[in-house]
């Protein structure tokens, strides 16, 4: 099923729609945003300069400092007066992200999610279980009300509680279910528990986001739960979730081109790199009103697909996300990501799907520990089957990454389970060498 027409536009009507909104938010953010006029004229950047679409390179990047260094109401387009609702980052230090919604910014906000969770399958009939926070996170509120435009049932469970969460899933006949890859896994867990089975639950299918996950994940995910599992993406600073989502077709979120210009670049050197190449997620804002951003570079790692859908959509795709360039992590010259350990971690028998990264150092030299949790039925007290089994990760791991790692196999259910994002790195090194 298609929500909307714009999601089966020709290239050239996309590129027509984007040209045309780009003029107008660059014009409006040098008019109304002081920070931006101040940028723009540090790069010697007039709104009159952007003309085509090929022009959005001319503009410089926007990063989280300065969302940080604006913050609450520094960057918004709009006068306060026009703004009815604050949502705010859900970083862990320092001052959070705050961004703003005009009522228009709220129906396109709703009108975006209703696409996406139209292509991963969601129709009236569903009842859909928010297990997002809500509150000044982005997810909750964002997903409940695009639930509701396409006229599902909303549970809106929130976040915790978890086996009132299962209990609501019998009682309420929950078909879909929207959290974070790693909730919905510690979910079946409890689940398990309490003695149910969680693929005897109506539940067909999970809208998953907030954290990247792998394909390993997403198999474990539709294996215990017996769903399908899907993608989406967005961030606060452009607009929540609803920049892109799976249709389940073929590979790759697809982007909302008539609102967002998305490039990938060379985290390195900043050059916007072709369909195909694998880079860093910049992201335009072209139709936000309260809180456009130009260029943002969200540190999202991925690559944008061109070629044609068999779903019958026209837009770009992008790929799941494997990891960010703040998340890449250096160790004795090597560069490793959560990503990859996960993959490989997914794909050995006995092997739970949770799992934490330490990161020391000793003598001047990095020292990475992997903990991971040995699945129910492999935690036998049999020293021999434990030994082999650590023998084995460790052997995969050096195979895939070229790297020696302490492996440390613990208890089921040891290590800390979140509600939201799972914290997968801890990283232990003096500040100067992390």
């Amino acid at each position: 099923m298609i929500w909307d027409k714009n999601e089966c536009l020709s290239r050239e009507e996309y590129e027509k729609i984007q040209t045309e909104r780009l003029i107008d938010v660059v014009h409006r953010v040098y008019n109304h945003v002081p920070y931006y006029k101040n940028l723009f004229d540090q790069h010697g950047v007039k709104p009159e300069d952007i003309k085509s679409l090929k022009d959005v390179a001319k503009l410089p990047f926007t990063t989280k400092d300065a969302l940080r260094d604006n913050y609450p109401y520094g960057l918004f387009a709009k006068p306060l007066k026009e703004i009815v609702r604050l949502h705010a980052s859900s970083g862990t230090t320092g001052k959070p992200i705050v961004v703003g919604y005009t009522k228009k910014d709220l129906d396109t906000w709703s009108q975006l999610i209703a696409r996406i969770v139209t292509q991963a399958g969601v129709t009236e009939d569903d009842v859909a279980q928010v297990a997002f926070s809500y509150g000044l996170f982005t997810g909750g509120f964002g997903l409940h009300y695009g639930l509701e435009k396409v006229g599902a049932t909303v549970v809106p469970a929130s976040v915790g509680n978890t086996e009132k969460q299962i209990m609501l899933m019998q009682d309420f006949g929950t078909t879909v279910l929207i959290s974070t890859p790693s909730y919905a896994l510690h979910m079946a867990e409890v689940a398990i528990s309490m003695g149910i089975d969680p693929r005897k639950l109506p539940l067909r299918l999970g809208l998953f986001g907030g954290e990247p996950w792998t394909e390993s994940m997403r198999k474990q995910i539709e294996k215990v739960w017996g769903i399908k599992a899907t993608d989406n993406y967005g961030l606060s600073e452009v607009m929540g979730p609803g920049v892109a989502g799976e249709c389940g077709q073929s590979p790759g979120m697809h982007i909302s081109e008539d609102h967002f210009i998305v490039e990938i670049i060379d985290p390195n050197t900043g050059e916007v790199l072709p369909p195909g190449s694998e880079g860093e997620v910049v992201i335009t804002s072209l139709t936000k009103e309260a809180f456009p951003v130009i260029r943002y570079r969200t540190k999202d790692i991925s690559v944008i697909y061109n070629d044609p859908c068999p779903c019958g959509r026209t837009t770009a795709r992008l790929r799941k996300i494997s990891g960010r360039t703040d998340d890449m992590l250096i160790i004795r010259g090597v560069n490793v990501f959560p990503s990859q350990i996960e993959s490989v971690l997914m794909e050995i028998d006995g092997i739970a799907p949770h799992y934490q990264l330490v990161i020391t150092q000793k003598d001047f030299l990095d020292q990475l520990e992997i903990q991971v949790e040995v699945a129910e039925e492999k935690f036998t007290g049999s020293f021999k089957e434990l030994e082999l089994l650590e023998q084995t990760v460790r052997e995969k791991i050096k195979t895939v990454l070229s790297l020696s790692a302490k492996i440390k196999l613990v208890e089921p259910r040891s290590l800390e389970r979140t509600m939201g994002k799972a914290r997968r790195i801890i990283d232990k090194r003096p500040k100067d060498f992390s």
